[in-house]
């Protein structure tokens, strides 16, 4: 049997989970249900809500423009991943867009936005960050809602990142060489949690490069000999540090 079912529909739901329990819907989830998927009473839902594992649930009280589930019984408990944190440089909408969903997808638990001297966005959409991580998590099967944090400044982020992390800070300067072997030379040293940080498409200051490569925990990696787009250097990242560090192994 698969480990992930998608035999029904997906959602995330803001409430707490115990069987019989009956929750509401948002007006957008009900028109997605009762008007695209033409689901009526009794039908069959995946709800999760970031807490308490993942339930069947099921149609309760339908109308066109309101509904209702029952909860029935969990249909997998709670899974917490490794402890990462992605912090970027804001992008423009789109890509933004693609760094949440693919950070999530990725096993991200933490997104925040740092402002770089280079970063060309400084005003970002919460609200839009945080559709873009539930859409991923509800598509994907993921359990775990990654919390979201407000911008904040290059110099008050790294002054303020919590001591015995490992900085793992992407860096097209670092000397070529094996990434992974880089990452997998940390196993032993032990670690709090671990930090991945993109910086913005024209790169890190040299202020802000000296300022990281002098940071306690900080790992400097190459991504190898070409140069990558901010957000594909983000998947590429991810990718390695759970493979390496993370639940891929």
């Amino acid at each position: 049997m698969s480990r992930y079912e998608f035999d029904a529909p997906r959602l995330y739901l803001d409430a707490d989970f115990s069987p019989g329990a009956e929750a509401a819907l948002t007006r957008e989830q009900t028109n997605y249900l009762v008007n695209v998927l033409r689901l009526g009473p009794g039908g069959a839902i995946l709800v999760f809500n970031g807490r308490d594992g993942e339930w069947l649930a099921r149609l309760s009280v339908v109308t066109k423009k309101s509904a209702a589930l029952r909860l029935e019984k969990q249909r997998r408990p709670q899974e917490e991943g490794p402890d990462i944190q992605y912090a970027f440089a804001p992008l423009k909408h789109a890509r933004l867009d693609y760094i949440a969903q693919k950070a999530v997808e990725m096993g991200a638990r933490r997104l925040t936005p740092v402002l770089t001297a280079r970063t060309q966005i400084h005003r970002l959409n919460p609200g839009r960050l945080r559709a873009n991580a539930l859409e991923a998590a509800e598509q994907c099967g993921i359990l775990a809602l990654p919390e979201i944090d407000a911008p904040v400044a290059f110099d008050k982020w790294l002054a303020d990142l919590p001591g015995g992390r490992l900085l793992a800070f992407c860096d097209e300067d670092a000397p070529a060489g094996d990434p992974a072997a880089a990452l997998a030379g940390r196993i032993s040293s032990g670690f709090a949690g671990i930090t991945v940080l993109i910086g913005p498409e024209g790169g890190f200051d040299p202020r802000e490069r000296q300022a990281l490569l002098a940071a306690p925990g900080t790992l400097a990696i190459s991504l190898g000999p070409r140069i990558l787009r901010a957000d594909t250097a983000g998947v590429a990242a991810l990718a390695l540090v759970q493979s390496v560090l993370g639940d891929w192994r």
